[in-house]
C-alpha cells in the first residue's frame, strides 16, 4: 500500500493544474480503479484523493494570496474554481475567513491534515518521512554514495586514453593537490579510503601505489577497501563511537575523532569528485549528474 500511495502522491504533484483530469483518470495513472484508489488513499492519508487534492490546492491558493499581487479571481481559477464566489465559499470553510480578509491578515498556510502532506512553495509537496532517519544513517549513506560514485567514475575512466587521464586540470586549490590530473585525483580518492582504513586497522599505508597508478589497479583497490571502509564507518555509527579518538602517527603525531575523520574524507572527496566529474565531462562522459547525491540518497 505504501508504494501505491507514493505513486499517487507523485501523480498528484504532476497533476495539480490538470483541473479537467477526473478522479478515474488519476486512478488509472497508478493502474487502479477509482474505488480501489479511494480506499487505499483514505486508509493511508485519512482523506479521499479528491479531498486531498482540493486541500492542497487551497493551501497553494493561500500561498499565492500571501506572495502575489494578483486578483483573487486569478488565484481562484488557478485553484480550479470557476468563480470568485465558489472559491470564497471553499476558502472561508477551510480558513474561517474570506480570502480578501485573510490576505489582509494572513494566518497559517497549512490546513490540518492527518496525512501530513502539504503544499510546499513554490510548486511542490511536502511529504512526511516514511521511515525515521537518524544522523548516523545519513553519514553511512553519504559514505556509501561516495564509494558507489567513485566506482562509477572509475568505470568511465577505464575507457579513456592515457593522454586524457594525464591531462592537467587547471582548476585546483593550493595545498590540496599539486598539478592534479584525472588519474592522480582518482588514485587519491581511492587512496584516501585506503589510508584511513589502514589507520583504523593499525597498519601503514603505502603512498607509492598512487604514482602513475592504472585505472585497473584503482578499481581493484576500491573493490577491497571500499566495502571495508564503509563497514568500519557503519560500526562506528551503530556503536555511537564517533567521538572515539584516532591517532595519526608520523613526524608530528595528530589525534582526531572518528567523526572528524569521516567529515574530512567526505569534504575532500567532494572537492576532488567535482574536479573528476568536470574532467570526465570534458572527455565525453556526461551522465554522472556532477556527482550530486540528492537523487541517490532520495
Amino acid at each position: 500500500m505504501t508504494d501505491v500511495f507514493a505513486a499517487f502522491v507523485s501523480v498528484l504533484a504532476d497533476a495539480l493544474d490538470e483541473h479537467d483530469a477526473t478522479a478515474a483518470e488519476l486512478a488509472a495513472r497508478v493502474r487502479l480503479s477509482r474505488s480501489h484508489l479511494d480506499r487505499l488513499v483514505e486508509a493511508a492519508a485519512g482523506e479521499r484523493p479528491g479531498q486531498l487534492r482540493r486541500r492542497i490546492l487551497l493551501e497553494r491558493a493561500a500561498y499565492r494570496l500571501l506572495t502575489g499581487p494578483g486578483h483573487i479571481l486569478d488565484v481562484a481559477i488557478e485553484a480550479g474554481y470557476g468563480s470568485h464566489e465558489a472559491f470564497t465559499r471553499a476558502f472561508s470553510r477551510a480558513y474561517g475567513v474570506p480570502p480578501a480578509r485573510w490576505r489582509g491578515q494572513p494566518d497559517r498556510i497549512r490546513l490540518d491534515a492527518p496525512s501530513g502532506i502539504h503544499f510546499h512553495p513554490p510548486n511542490g509537496l511536502r511529504v512526511p518521512a516514511r521511515d525515521e532517519v537518524s544522523s548516523m544513517d545519513l553519514i553511512r549513506t553519504m559514505v556509501d554514495h561516495h564509494i558507489w560514485l567513485l566506482g562509477q567514475m572509475l568505470q568511465q575512466a577505464a575507457a579513456l586514453t592515457d593522454e586524457q587521464l594525464d591531462r592537467p586540470i587547471e582548476i585546483s586549490v593550493e595545498g590540496i593537490d599539486t598539478d592534479p590530473t584525472l588519474r592522480s585525483l582518482l588514485s587519491r580518492l581511492v587512496g584516501q579510503l585506503g589510508m584511513w582504513h589502514a589507520n583504523l586497522a593499525g597498519a601503514t599505508y603505502d603512498f607509492s601505489v598512487e604514482q602513475g597508478e592504472s585505472v585497473q589497479s584503482m578499481r581493484r583497490r576500491l573493490g577491497e577497501v571500499g566495502p571495508a571502509f564503509a563497514g568500519e564507518v557503519g560500526e562506528l555509527c551503530t556503536a555511537n563511537r564517533l567521538d572515539e579518538l584516532i591517532v595519526c602517527p608520523g613526524e608530528n603525531v595528530e589525534v582526531y575523532t572518528a567523526g572528524a575523520m569521516i567529515a574530512h574524507v567526505l569534504t575532500f572527496a567532494s572537492y576532488r569528485r567535482t574536479l573528476v566529474a568536470g574532467a570526465l565531462h570534458d572527455a565525453g562522459c556526461d551522465d554522472l549528474d556532477s556527482g550530486d547525491p540528492i537523487r541517490w540518497i532520495s
